[in-house]
């Protein structure tokens, strides 16, 4: 660009069907006249192209370029419009890149307008400015698709809250009333580089409490499952709630637990989850108040990497109604999961920690991003993020991951 020339910032917008050489096309033309690209940015929806550059170039050659670009698009049968935009207009439009920028996935079986609606309508209530949005769920058939396992969109929006708790608030009703998960999160660069997920067991990787399913056995069910449910509302404290119903299996037969741990309900979307952490390094681990025995048998099947739970002691072939060693409750995971951290060398905000019940509030608030996973009311009004409608896989769209990376995996 000649030094003396008059400057001239022009944004070209594209539309049209998508085909090979488009951008190619179009970037050579301005390569030919040394124009510098400013911004550039596309999009593809159902084979419609939506092409935007912001160039910069000399009054001199703007009109040979428009020329040729006029008569590329005319040729490739594509819509193309120009925009002139003043330098004051480029340079408050740089000043806003300072802003803060987050991303809201929006989770549930099947997404509609109505929910795409009603969360956008806060956003613009909130000052908010929406810059990109994807679909990172696979595309959707016409048959079938009320039986779809999950949907998910990402917004991408920039700005600040007027009032991050009233949003926040909006949020959870809508969650409530339109059945579907929305997480806010800063886009930071913590976001795409989590290294360790830590998960509670029962209820959470498995669809069931293995202590209500030995209880069930030992012929105790009604009064070890009325002590779970009491514990996990956070009604009583968890030390004292497991050691009572672990004093009611005195006399089960080892045996047991390996029937049962063969029979475990693995929760929807689990394997899927596994493959693709283990895929991508990210150190996976069980900080369960469950027990051992069933946390290393899903140790072995999904090749995690710790598992630390509580220990029931058996002797001659029965269990004592007693526990070894310390008990892992709510502040024992929390801990554990800063030693796991520590150990693998991984900033606390690189951790996620995904659990159901009260116990696991601590851990929840201590990670980087904590997950309360089809969880009690309490446990989703202690923390900022939440999965109620889809399987454990979600999890994987609060890290931006489409499904089309699983089938690299």
């Amino acid at each position: 660009m000649e030094e003396n020339a008059k400057r001239e910032i022009i944004l070209i917008q594209i539309a049209g069907d998508d085909r090979p050489g488009v951008t190619s096309a179009l970037t050579n033309i301005l390569a030919k006249y040394d124009a510098s690209i400013l911004d550039i940015g596309q999009a593809d929806i159902h084979h419609t192209l939506s092409l935007g550059i912001l160039f910069m170039t000399c009054g001199t050659s703007s009109g040979e370029i428009m020329k040729e670009l006029l008569f590329k698009a005319y040729e490739m049968d594509i819509n193309i419009r120009f925009s002139p935009i003043s330098e004051e207009e480029y340079t408050k439009w740089v000043e806003r890149q300072g802003k803060n920028r987050y991303i809201i996935t929006l989770l549930c079986r099947r997404v509609t307008a109505r929910q795409i609606g009603a969360v956008t309508k806060v956003l613009v209530a909130q000052g908010l400015n929406i810059d990109a949005i994807q679909r990172l769920s696979g595309r959707v058939p016409l048959e079938g698709a009320e039986q779809m396992s999950s949907s998910c969109i990402e917004l991408s929006v920039r700005g600040t809250p007027k009032d991050r708790n009233a949003m926040q608030s909006e949020f959870m009703r809508l969650s409530s009333e339109l059945n579907i998960d929305i997480s806010f999160q800063e886009d930071n660069m913590f976001r795409r580089t989590r290294r360790l997920i830590c998960f509670d067991m029962d209820s959470t990787l498995i669809k069931t409490e293995v202590i209500d399913e030995l209880a069930e056995r030992a012929g105790v069910g009604d009064k070890v499952r009325a002590i779970t449910e009491s514990a996990m509302r956070g009604e009583i404290d968890f030390h004292e709630s497991f050691t009572q119903r672990v004093a009611l299996l005195k006399g089960l037969d080892e045996s047991v637990m390996k029937e049962i741990a063969e029979n475990l309900p693995i929760t929807e979307g689990v394997e899927r989850l596994m493959r693709t952490l283990k895929a991508v390094g990210i150190k996976v681990a069980i900080l369960s108040g469950g027990f051992t025995y069933f946390g290393e048998y899903l140790k072995r099947k999904f090749d995690i990497d710790y598992v630390y739970a509580n220990e029931l002691e058996i002797v001659d072939g029965k269990l004592t109604g007693r526990y070894v060693g310390d008990i892992v409750d709510g502040k024992r995971k929390a801990e554990l999961l800063r030693l796991i951290a520590q150990i693998e060398h991984v900033n606390i905000a690189q951790t996620i920690a995904v659990g159901d019940g009260a116990n696991d509030i601590p851990m929840l608030n201590t990670a980087g991003l904590g997950i309360a996973f089809h969880a009690k009311p309490k446990v989703k009004a202690n923390t900022s993020q939440s999965i109620s409608t889809i399987g454990l896989d979600g999890v994987l769209y609060f890290l931006g991951f489409k499904d089309s990376y699983y089938n690299q995996v």
